[in-house]
């Protein structure tokens, strides 16, 4: 099966960079798959799992948002953060989801704004941690 190099990039540097069969990412509009010889496009990221196979192994990493580049057979992603599924501590996400949950339910006015938008984001963070420990899990 012909592969695509994938390259996934964080600003502390590569996470990773291999020749892999397939990758399906977390696009802000839809999740999306990119096989050997894909057509270029470019994307934004969202915070979700980006899974990828080789060798028939399929491989689990949360990112938070970023771009994605496909082009000459390579498909890279800049992201803020990457973590592979093993690496999560899914116990920290699940406290981490319950305190952005609670600030979630106190923030009412206009005026926390701020607070509500830094809330929801830890709250897709959590989530997208937990989701994508019990992928790598099964």
């Amino acid at each position: 099966m012909a592969q695509i190099h994938l390259e996934v990039v964080t600003p502390n540097g590569a996470v990773v960079s291999e020749d892999v069969d397939i990758v399906t990412a977390p696009g802000v509009s839809g999740e999306f798959g990119v096989l050997a010889n894909h057509a270029p496009f470019l994307s934004t990221i969202k915070t979700g799992t980006l899974s990828f196979k080789q060798d028939r192994v399929t491989k689990y990493l949360m990112v938070t948002g970023g771009f994605t580049e496909v082009s000459n057979n390579k498909v890279t992603f800049l992201v803020e953060s990457a973590e592979f599924g093993q690496d999560i501590d899914v116990e920290r996400a699940l406290r981490a989801k319950e305190r952005a949950e609670k600030r979630l339910a106190q923030v009412q006015q206009a005026a926390e704004k701020i607070n509500r938008i830094r809330a929801e984001s830890a709250l897709q963070r959590a989530m997208a941690r937990i989701h994508t420990a019990e992928r790598t899990r099964i």
